[in-house]
């Protein structure tokens, strides 16, 4: 299966959720006017675009329609997408990797698959021919470092870890050390998977920063937050408190091949101006792909059904 045929089997039930909703709303109004706009605008929040999002994309898509003396509710379909693509690609969609070693830190909740993350993004790195060291440095929760292992070597990736409670910044400084006597490409820092304490985890992150600044200040820096795409509004408001945490570059959005509920990329885009850089697209080691809007947007509201 290619790529693009694979991301839009597991974007089904996004696709469902929102494609179908549009179409529906399409077919019953053939016109363009208020009431039509209105409906649009349900459907999208309906689809977990979030108010706010819903509410600039049927404000732009009026603008258009008056400016292009749309009459006809089906000439607004490609009008839509555009303005769907736009949101998703104004701004940094690619992950950088500059320097040796470059450096992603990975930061999320427990349970919405950081640590399998992380080894799929060894696992890919290590399919680019790149060397990569991992820091095992969630070290509060049990068994964390445990999982890391089997992902790490899954990979084929070197992970270096100290004992469960040890300073996260201690480890952060070993992997770094590590990662230079290694000539290493690519450093991947786990972190402390929890938000019961947003000052706690700022301090924690701002220490773990001012080594990698100190030890790498040629490198790179990449902080990815990852996401459950099945939680819905819920990921987006876990969003908002890590940005308020800390200095989010990216997403990682994972399960999307299990949601109807995909439309939250654009809601975090738009709310908070965090692309996302990378999706999850099932269990295995190789399902994880850098993030393509245009494809996004192709797979979950066709030109013309296949």
């Amino acid at each position: 299966m290619g790529l693009f045929d694979k991301l839009k089997s597991s974007l089904s039930k996004t696709k469902e959720s929102v494609s179908s909703r549009l179409d529906e709303v399409l077919k019953v109004f053939k016109s363009v006017d208020e009431e039509l706009f209105e409906e649009l605008e349900e459907a999208l929040i309906m689809a977990d675009l979030g108010v706010n999002t819903a509410c600039v994309i049927i404000d732009e898509l009026r603008a258009k329609a008056k400016e292009k003396k749309i009459t006809e509710s089906a000439d607004l379909k490609a009008e839509l997408r555009e303005i769907l693509e736009q949101i998703l690609t104004d701004g940094e969609n690619k992950l950088v990797l500059e320097g040796s070693p470059a450096v992603v830190m990975v930061i999320g909740v427990n349970g919405v698959g950081k640590t399998t993350s992380i080894g799929k993004l060894a696992n890919m790195y290590k399919n680019q021919g790149k060397k990569v060291v991992i820091a095992a440095a969630d070290t509060f929760r049990a068994a964390a470092v445990q999982q890391l292992e089997v992902w790490a070597d899954r990979a084929g990736a070197e992970i270096v870890k100290q004992q469960e409670g040890a300073d996260p910044a201690a480890v952060i400084f070993d992997a770094v050390t590590a990662a230079r006597k290694r000539g290493a490409d690519v450093l991947l820092c786990d972190t402390a998977g929890r938000l019961h304490n947003k000052k706690n985890l700022m301090e924690e992150l701002k220490k773990i920063y001012r080594i990698l600044d100190k030890e790498l200040p040629d490198s790179s820096k990449e902080v990815l937050l990852v996401l459950d795409a099945t939680t819905g509004q819920n990921a987006v408001h876990q969003a908002q408190q890590f940005k308020e945490a800390a200095d989010i570059t990216g997403i990682i959005l994972t399960k999307l091949d299990g949601t109807a509920k995909g439309g939250i990329v654009f809601a975090i885009k738009n709310d908070y101006s965090i692309p996302v850089k990378l999706i999850g697209l099932g269990e295995q080691i190789d399902d994880i792909d850098e993030f393509d809007p245009k494809a996004f947007v192709d797979a979950i509201i066709p030109k013309s059904e296949e």
